[in-house]
């Protein structure tokens, strides 16, 4: 049985402004699950409006085959992806892919890619050009031998990719940080002075699955991204982290990583994201927003709130803790 409508009042309790953009709902399909935003409209019961966006598909200026296979494994309490960005190249998204969607529906926000810093530059130039909402710039994808996490792991580097992308667009600009690097705040301090209008905090962890059998690695790149609940402590301490760098600014952020439950993304929000990515999670229930978005209103009904943007932001930290580890080993 479906469940009800939601009234007037509570799709404005739900409602975000995240970079100057109205999101119906704090929740962000991510890019990589959810294919170029048409995939999960053939699922029943599934709608782009349960979300506030949808990241379409990494895109680079050529088209890309990806990885050789495999590509994807199952790991506990998550999976292992290595799909190398495969894509048709920019132009055809923009002319074959754009015009099929719903722009009534969501908010939909294009990832850029690149083995240069002036690929980068182009990628987002022609998307300038288009109807998509914004533009994130992925600097943190694992899975490519140029560029990607490469770029995302140097601020310096990350800083010259956020300035020549924010050279030729004025649509907001989404900084999709890396997980693997020793001081993501400063990351996010240089890429804040860069141009950057918001991050999105995190992108994939490293990871390797071994087949015993073979004694080879069951992913064909050897090594992929990490996603899905066994991250979500590593995520929320990344969004926190940086969290203290854009308060002083305003700058928003997506916090992602390991959230299936109302719970998970009360947790980043509470950590200091304004909104929060939903990935893995769909692949186990492609219906997963609308419960999420059910969960969220009744916390707020419960603790008496008027909106979830009011609890951005609002972890009250242990004073006598120790920092930045105690850990015992």
């Amino acid at each position: 049985m479906s469940e009800k409508a939601l009234t007037a009042a509570e799709k404005q309790q739900l409602a975000v402004d995240f970079c100057g953009l109205s999101f119906a709902t704090p929740l962000v399909l991510l890019s990589g699950c959810v294919g170029f935003g048409e995939e999960y409209t053939r699922v029943r019961g599934f709608s782009n409006r349960d979300a506030g966006a949808v990241c379409l598909k990494g895109t680079t200026l050529e088209p890309r085959l990806g990885n050789a296979p495999h590509r994807i494994a199952e790991t506990p309490d998550g999976m292992l992806n290595a799909i190398g960005l495969q894509n048709p190249g920019v132009d055809q998204v923009i002319s074959g892919i754009l015009p099929t969607l719903d722009f009534g529906e969501t908010r939909f926000i294009a990832n850029v890619s690149g083995s240069t810093v002036e690929e980068y530059a182009e990628v987002t130039r022609r998307f300038d050009d288009s109807p998509i909402d914004a533009i994130e710039i992925n600097i943190s994808c694992p899975n490519v031998k140029e560029g990607g996490v490469t770029f995302g792991n140097d601020p310096d580097m990350s800083a010259r990719v956020v300035a020549a992308c924010r050279a030729v667009t004025g649509k907001p600009l989404i900084t999709k940080l890396s997980p693997n690097q020793t001081d993501i705040a400063d990351n996010a301090r240089r890429c804040i002075e860069a141009g950057t209008d918001a991050f999105a905090v995190i992108n994939t962890l490293m990871g390797m699955a071994i087949d015993i059998h073979t004694r080879r690695p069951v992913i064909g790149n050897n090594q992929g991204g990490l996603s899905g609940p066994a991250i979500k402590p590593v995520a929320l301490l990344r969004t926190h982290q940086v969290h203290q760098a854009c308060r002083p600014h305003d700058i928003p952020i997506i916090g992602q990583g390991g959230v299936t439950t109302a719970d998970d993304a009360i947790e980043f929000l509470i950590a200091g994201a304004s909104a929060v990515g939903i990935g893995t999670a769909l692949f186990y229930d492609p219906l997963v927003c609308d419960s999420i978005n059910r969960g969220l209103l009744d916390y707020l009904q419960r603790h008496q709130l008027a909106s979830v943007s009011e609890l951005t932001g609002s972890l009250q930290l242990h004073q006598n803790a120790n920092s930045p580890c105690a850990c015992d080993t």
